[in-house]
């Protein structure tokens, strides 16, 4: 399905039609935006209000003010490829994927692509028009009441065009099949100088391989050497947040394939570490499964990566290490703060994982960090009951008598380092 989102001028022809108070949601209504070229103008303005309507305005803010607290928001989203429009509230301290949510929730349509599927807010007052980013809060974009009811778009993300003098034949040229995948071969080839200029005639990054499924942001995220095409294609419309065909950003791409330096460059161009992934799964969860190097683990959690996201399963990230036998993130998890007596959907703590994998490092270094290893799963079992009696954990390590027994190098209780190439700190046992 190809998508043109409409541009931003058409969006205030909805001012008219407000939400009734007290209503958390209006009837879907018609809303037949006119197509533009593919990507998003970012140009507008709506119709000048009624000289009544302008006087009765002249003492309301026409932003939130910074200090006010509102317990519900109410907006109007708009849907240009299903011709609707719907009144919902929104709880402005949470974040913009979360509204997203009860966007999708509240569709009577399918979307074809919906991860890419994004809140879109119109120029007004003097602003840029532009897609809001998914992990910042809703109330950290101020609204215009001027027009009554805050009004946001529900639109598939697009390059946002800030020219406006666009010439419609030239991109249609630049998006023919050929043309794209020409664009994916200078993008895996490392060649920034034509992925650029590329971008300057106005092409839009933001599409999917016909073969592989990927993007060129993700492509570049997975290539060695692609720190400049990266850049080039954030700084050339790509939107950092759109999904692969498996629903992937190219944050979790960078995490998967363990490339350090893209996913430095991804953060320091304002992606955020805690993008969900269509299971909900974060980068810092991918990289606690991959393994691997250890800087990129700790450069998530040092740029506020959340803890404790938890597969359908219940298994967090120090349950996917430990599964693993990945010491050096678990140190790293456990340093920023994971919960080491976390229970997945059987019970089971990380001790219990490192007991039924054979973990004896990983579990070294969760006892040492207090861990609690009384705890029980869902069968009644501690982790020295899941492992029996033979082996490591049954010649006494459990036991009250080896409290006072440590691994040869016992786990760094400083704070990791965040040189290049000084790894993790040593957590051998």
């Amino acid at each position: 399905m190809t998508h043109s989102p409409a541009s931003s001028e058409d969006e205030e022809r909805h001012s008219a039609s407000e939400c009734p108070e007290g209503g958390s949601e209006s009837d879907s209504s018609p809303d037949g935006p006119s197509r533009g070229p593919r990507g998003t103008r970012g140009q507008g303005s709506g119709a000048p209000g009624s000289l009544a309507s302008t006087r009765g305005l002249q003492g309301r803010s026409m932003s939130v003010p910074d200090d006010a607290h509102f317990s519900m928001m109410v907006f109007r989203i708009g849907i240009p490829d299903l011709h609707q429009t719907k009144c919902l509230r929104f709880n402005p301290d949470a974040t913009i994927w979360t509204a997203k949510q009860q966007v999708l929730c509240a569709l009577s349509e399918s979307l074809q692509d919906v991860l890419n599927y994004g809140l879109f807010q119109p120029a007004t007052s003097g602003r840029d028009a532009n897609f809001l980013e998914e992990e910042r809060l809703l109330r950290e974009y101020p609204q215009s009441f001027e027009k009554g009811v805050p009004y946001l778009e529900f639109r598939y993300k697009t390059r946002v065009y800030k020219q406006t003098n666009l010439d419609e034949k030239q991109l249609a040229k630049l998006h023919t099949k050929t043309g794209l995948k020409k664009f994916l071969e200078y993008v895996q080839l490392g060649t920034s100088d034509k992925v650029a200029r590329l971008l300057d005639k106005g092409l839009d990054p933001n599409y999917h391989d016909s073969d592989s499924g990927e993007t060129p942001l993700t492509l570049a995220a997975q290539t060695e050497g692609s720190v400049e095409v990266i850049r080039t294609l954030c700084l050339g419309g790509a939107h950092i947040d759109f999904r692969a065909r498996d629903g992937m950003t190219a944050l979790h791409k960078a995490a998967c394939a363990r490339h350090c330096l893209a996913l430095t460059a991804l953060l320091d161009l304002g992606g955020s570490p805690n993008y969900k992934d269509r299971r909900g799964l974060t980068p810092l969860f991918h990289t606690a499964m991959v393994g691997g190097d250890p800087r990129c683990c700790e450069l998530l959690l040092y740029n506020r990566a959340q803890l404790g996201i938890a597969d359908e399963n219940g298994w967090q990230e120090i349950h996917q290490a430990c599964q693993r036998g990945h010491s050096q993130h678990l140190e790293h998890l456990l340093f920023y703060g994971a919960e080491p007596g976390a229970q997945n959907a059987s019970g089971n703590t990380a001790l219990h994982i490192c007991a039924l994998y054979n973990k004896e490092t990983c579990a070294r270094i969760l006892l040492y960090r207090g861990a609690n290893k009384d705890v029980k799963n869902n069968n009644g079992q501690t982790p020295f009951q899941v492992w029996g009696c033979e082996g490591w954990w049954g010649r006494g390590w459990c036991t009250k008598e080896a409290g006072a027994a440590m691994p040869s190098q016992c786990p760094s209780r400083s704070p990791p380092s965040m040189q290049p190439g000084d790894g993790d700190p040593q957590a051998q046992g």
